[in-house]
């Protein structure tokens, strides 16, 4: 993968994203388009599972689930990719925390009506912002079928399942956080990963304009704390004395300021606002 060149005519700080390349890529085109120069570099690979059948069974018992969320673009991406032929989603909600995710699903065919995600005006996109959003339905649900179940005498539990990464190691990515907040509502709470997040082997060229952008006033743009792990990982060396980064989260700017970034500045997640606080910046 090729890093766009700098040259002498663009002296302007540059933002380079971090995210995985498919994501990365897109979102270097949106940045450019608004007028902000930008680059990717990504920080995190994607790769599926060896064995995808544990994701074949979870799609056996879509119908009965009262939502399936989806931590990210990947998630929906590997986990529709495993849908068995002619295996229906009836009325199940999907459930994503931001615009990315959405769009994802709806590529993939998931029905609109049936997509819950935070409005892309948001000021976050995070599980906080969606189980606000999902919270009344889902307790409801959770409520009508446990009712239900006392006058039949029949157990009944509302099930949600979370669709998710894991790590290199096989350790779940992400927070448990949505996850503690349904249990505690009386929902059942199921997971399972579609793919596998990693640190990317990067090139010669990719480890030296890394070193190159901890001085020259490149924004480093961070929407996971994970991408900044692997860039000290791949570079060791590198002097975060100068380095500049944009984060998404205030979670993921107390990680970097953890890691040894100094100059941390927090940015919507939205693009539009965005690229508009970047060039606020400049």
């Amino acid at each position: 993968m090729a890093l766009a060149p700098l040259n002498a005519a663009a002296e302007a700080p540059r933002v380079i994203v971090t995210r995985p390349e498919r994501e990365a890529q897109a979102w270097v085109h949106a940045l450019q388009a608004l007028g902000v120069p930008s680059e990717s570099l990504p920080l995190i690979e994607i790769a599926g599972l060896q064995d995808p059948s544990s994701l074949t069974s979870a799609w056996q018992a879509v119908p009965r689930y009262l939502a399936v969320m989806f931590v990210s673009a990947n998630a929906v991406r590997h986990f529709m990719a495993a849908r068995p032929l002619g295996s229906p989603i009836h009325a199940c909600r999907a459930w994503s925390t931001g615009p990315g995710t959405r769009a994802a699903l709806l590529a993939e065919g998931w029905p609109a009506e049936l997509i819950d995600s935070p409005d892309e005006t948001a000021p976050q996109f995070d599980s906080e912002a969606l189980w606000a959003l999902v919270a009344p339905r889902a307790i409801g649900a959770s409520q009508a079928m446990n009712k239900a179940g006392a006058k039949t005498a029949v157990q009944a539990q509302a099930v949600v399942l979370i669709v998710r990464g894991a790590d290199a190691q096989g350790e779940l990515a992400g927070r448990d956080w949505l996850a503690l907040q349904m249990t505690s509502a009386g929902i059942q709470v199921l997971q399972t990963v579609a793919y596998v997040r990693r640190a990317p082997q990067l090139s010669a060229a990719q480890q030296s304009r890394a070193r190159q952008a901890m001085s020259d006033g490149s924004r480093w743009l961070f929407s996971s704390s994970e991408a900044a792990q692997h860039l000290l990982q791949a570079c060791p060396d590198l002097n975060l004395d100068r380095a500049k980064a944009l984060v998404t989260h205030p979670r993921i700017a107390l990680r970097l300021k953890q890691l040894g970034w100094s100059c941390v500045d927090l940015v919507p997640a939205g693009l539009k606002a965005q690229a508009q606080s970047i060039k606020s910046m400049a």
